[in-house]
């Protein structure tokens, strides 16, 4: 428990006048996300010592140019990039690098104004939008690779690191990590990458000279690990893998951060061995009190909190944190289908498993098309923007139960797909708009119906 307690924002004219006062012999700027590191440099630059990693170094893992250097010095990949302040700029450099892309503002928290471009239109759509405000900063574009993604905290202590856990997400890159389904251990992920993340994890955390927390997000394609980004600091999975590892890992890093070593602190180093249990954290949403926001996943966070689930095997613990996440398992029923083109035929495999399962199928004529051409059975119903009978009367009259949407244009409200999603989230019809959601659902909701009743996990047995 503190001695005082200060609610002041994380700011540096309001954060140094506290100092001021309590003139600290120290000063810990990890454990307040990315607007307590911003501070670094500003209490530095006062006097203050600031504890653990020093503000050189976290400059250095933020700066774009910086990092990538370090990274060509460590020999590890990261997705190509580039920079732009115009619309032309940023469409040649789109075309230089391939569709999609991922473009973003620099300096952006929680995935804020990001955006996946798979065409040049989008690419002038988003900078005609961005550009409106005059731009102290460039316009970061990189290659968007579709893999999985997996995330490391880890403490170092400047020679050596401890890994308290490897977590893979369940939904591919492009949806922010906030929003992600994250599992714990990485149980899709082979020896051979586990051994490369815990690789580049070492590299980085000796190179930036940390002391204290980092944490390291991956892409996984096709075997090959690649790095997003690198955070010095604490990030919102520690306290999950805190919980299910039994690791004190902010009490070590603390440790860490005032001058012990690890090797002293009873959890070795390297790679903790893996609990024997699997941690599902689900996202938790709050659409309904929101009007006119965007539902659908992406880049950009917007899940306001978080739920656990923990059982022996993977599908067990996601029905358990879909369950207390607020996700209705229906027992029968309808689904509609409706998704861009580019998904078409993955989805024509959540469709059959639908109606395997008994659920009637209803989709749009495009997506109609594709599932009837490979035999899956389906009924068409005409868009919102469409005359007679549409989606927007059978969602009133409760006939339609599960939604799968995957989002075209989004961010324009007028949009059929926008509309869509906001009529599921008003009627309580679960509405999944990334298919890698869609099949973690179909995999508890096979569990739900064979009857299987899920065990309990006592958190004392967690550590």
């Amino acid at each position: 428990v503190s001695d005082r307690l200060y609610f002041e924002p994380l700011a540096p004219e309001y954060v140094l006048s506290v100092l001021a006062k309590e003139k600290p012999d120290g000063v810990m700027v990890q454990f307040g996300g990315q607007s307590a590191i911003k501070l670094a440099k500003p209490v530095a630059d006062a006097g203050y010592p600031v504890l653990g990693t020093q503000p050189k170094q976290i400059h250095r893992a933020e700066d774009r140019k910086e990092f990538d250097a370090l990274l060509g010095e460590l020999g590890i990949p990261r997705p190509a990039g580039g920079t732009a302040f115009t619309t032309a700029e940023a469409v040649a450099t789109a075309e230089k690098l391939g569709y999609p892309v991922l473009v973003r503002p620099s300096y952006v928290l929680g995935g804020q104004g990001m955006e996946i471009a798979y065409q040049s239109r989008d690419v002038a759509e988003y900078m005609e939008i961005i550009t409106r405000v005059k731009q102290e900063h460039p316009v970061l574009i990189d290659k968007y690779i579709t893999g999985r993604e997996i995330e490391v905290d880890a403490v170092c202590d400047g020679e050596d690191i401890l890994i308290p856990g490897i977590m893979e997400h369940i939904e591919r890159t492009g949806i922010h990590s906030g929003d992600s389904i994250s599992v714990y251990p990485a149980v899709n992920v082979s020896p051979a990458v586990i051994d490369t993340v815990v690789d580049y994890t070492r590299k980085l955390a000796l190179a930036l000279e940390i002391k204290g927390l980092i944490n390291i997000q991956f892409i996984e394609h096709r075997e090959e690990v690649f790095v997003i980004e690198v955070n010095p600091r604490a990030s919102r999975t520690v306290p999950y893998l805190s919980k299910v590892t039994g690791i004190p890992i902010i009490a070590l890093a603390t440790r860490v951060m005032l001058g012990e070593k690890l090797k002293d602190l009873g959890y070795g180093t390297g790679l903790y061995p893996a609990k024997n249990l699997v941690a599902v954290k689900v996202p938790v949403f709050s659409l309904d009190k929101l009007p006119l926001v965007e539902v659908s996943l992406g880049p950009e966070m917007k899940s306001t909190g978080e739920v656990l689930g923990v059982a022996g095997d993977l599908p067990e613990a996601l029905y358990k944190g879909l369950l207390a996440a607020g996700c209705n398992f229906p027992e029968q029923g309808t689904v509609l289908v409706t998704v861009a083109d580019v998904y078409k035929e993955e989805a024509v495999e959540v469709a059959r498993e639908f109606a395997a399962l008994g659920f009637k199928l209803l989709a749009t004529q495009g997506t109609a098309r594709a599932l009837e051409s490979r035999g899956v059975p389906v009924q068409v119903i005409n868009k919102l923007s469409q005359p007679s009978y549409n989606i927007g009367d059978a969602l009133r009259e409760g006939v339609i139960n599960i939604i799968v949407n995957t989002p075209t244009h989004g961010r324009i409200p007028q949009r059929d797909g926008f509309r869509l999603r906001r009529m599921a989230v008003e009627s309580s019809v679960p509405c999944f708009t990334s298919l890698d959601t869609v099949k973690a659902f179909l995999s508890s909701l096979r569990l739900y119906r064979q009857g299987k009743k899920p065990g309990i996990v006592c958190l004392n047995d967690l550590s």
